[in-house]
């Protein structure tokens, strides 16, 4: 099951990568090359399946790039595993010697890899660029890496020695209806709702904003009475009671 779902994202790989077209249950259409879309809309239920789907998503959430190439590798892993213990090897000996490739191989990328300023905004260009490639938007690629450099920029923070950029802090609005050239960075805050009504103003300078932390809302007022009626003597009570109901009907009516 874990090399059936590497098998479904391998043709979308490299230049030449193949886009898949994604059909949900309720009939709407995605058309991507995205490993970590892909696999997000597969419905798995094999554990090792699972564990294959979440490098996925972990790589997507820390990197944001390189699913596709994460998934491929994991399948492969364990398809010259299972080689192995057709070989007789024990599972702990082929753990203990992928564990030594791992260690060697962050020992390799931490040669090859390059350290950079984080106000060097052309390497930094070059980058988000390269991540568009394999992207539907990779026509437009200096535009959007051009929005993306700016966006982070706006929001790093110098902590001490260190540079602290919380994502969560950028908010994507989509909008349909222009060209991919039309998307803008805000330098502010969108709140994305419809005006309450149409006499509203839709444009306010030097505005005043409140911020309320509860609720606004009209509370309809609730009524606890009780009544009480206190008769002199019982024979009173007998010619009152046949009329009380009509009363309270009448009191109902009016609160």
């Amino acid at each position: 099951a874990a090399k059936a779902v590497a098998e479904a994202v391998r043709t979308t790989l490299g230049p030449k990568g193949m886009d898949k077209m994604l059909v949900d249950s309720l009939g709407d259409v995605t058309i991507t090359n995205d490993g970590a879309t892909i696999l997000d809309t597969i419905d798995v239920e094999h554990p090792a399946a699972k564990m294959i789907v979440e490098v996925a998503k972990t790589q997507d959430d820390k990197v944001g790039d390189g699913t596709t190439t994460s998934v491929i590798i994991s399948g492969e892993l364990l398809n010259l595993a299972e080689e192995l213990m057709e070989q007789s090897v024990h599972p702990t000996i082929i753990f203990r010697g992928y564990r030594k490739a791992l260690l060697k191989s962050k020992e390799i990328l931490q040669e090859l890899a390059t350290k950079i300023d984080i106000n060097d905004t052309e390497t930094l260009m070059k980058v988000a660029e390269t991540s568009m490639n394999s992207k539907l938007i990779a026509g437009v690629k200096n535009h959007f890496a051009d929005i993306a450099v700016k966006a982070v920029s706006q929001i790093k923070e110098e902590r001490g020695n260190k540079t602290i950029i919380d994502l969560d802090q950028i908010q994507i609005i989509k909008k349909e209806g222009k060209s991919l050239l039309n998307t803008d960075l805000i330098d502010g805050i969108i709140i994305d709702k419809e005006v309450v009504h149409p006499m509203m103003p839709k444009s306010a300078k030097n505005a005043k904003i409140a911020l309320i932390s509860s609720s606004l809302e009209v509370e309809k007022t609730e009524f606890d009475a009780e009544i009480k009626i206190m008769l002199s003597s019982p024979i009173f009570f007998s010619s009152t009671f046949p009329a009380l109901p009509k009363s309270f009907s009448l009191i109902s009516k009016i609160l």
